[in-house]
């Protein structure tokens, strides 16, 4: 199942990451891919929010992992900075994807033989200045659950 929603700002780029965030369940992964400069991180940002994380949330660029404590564990991944698949298994990811907790993975297309966990993937791209369109997709029922509850919202 696959949704397109555009959004005109930030903050409506944010707002929808934390209707997501608040649709996610432990275990979750998120695989989120978009330009530079998309949105990414600000989404990543609502979802944190939607997670119930008090905690300031950036990108996690050069340091690869943040974790934040919310209602479940969030781990922000930014794998911008990854040029092997090996460097996966340093940073650790797979205890968090396994894990209880959320975990949300920026430029997770770099690695697409990698992820191949279940899972809601994002897509940002720009049209203009502020509007971005996202398009996610989701295949097991979980994650399409959480798609027809966007579609109820909307």
């Amino acid at each position: 199942m696959e949704q397109i929603i555009e959004t005109v700002h930030e903050g409506e780029t944010e707002a929808l990451g934390q209707t997501v965030g608040r649709l996610l369940f432990p275990g979750a992964i998120i695989l989120l891919d978009g330009d530079l400069g998309a949105g990414k991180t600000v989404f990543a940002r609502g979802v944190g929010r939607g997670l119930d994380v008090l905690a300031p949330i950036t990108s996690p660029t050069f340091t690869l992992l943040n974790a934040h404590q919310g209602r479940v564990p969030f781990y922000h991944f930014d794998l911008y900075r990854l040029e092997h698949e090996e460097e996966l298994f340093e940073l650790g990811i797979e205890e968090c994807l396994d894990g209880d907790g959320v975990s949300l993975v920026e430029w997770a297309s770099k690695f697409p033989s990698y992820f191949t966990w279940p899972a809601l993937t994002v897509t940002i791209r720009s049209r203009g200045d502020t509007t971005r369109q996202l398009e996610l997709y989701a295949e097991s029922k979980h994650y399409v659950q959480i798609l027809q509850a966007l579609i109820m919202g909307r």
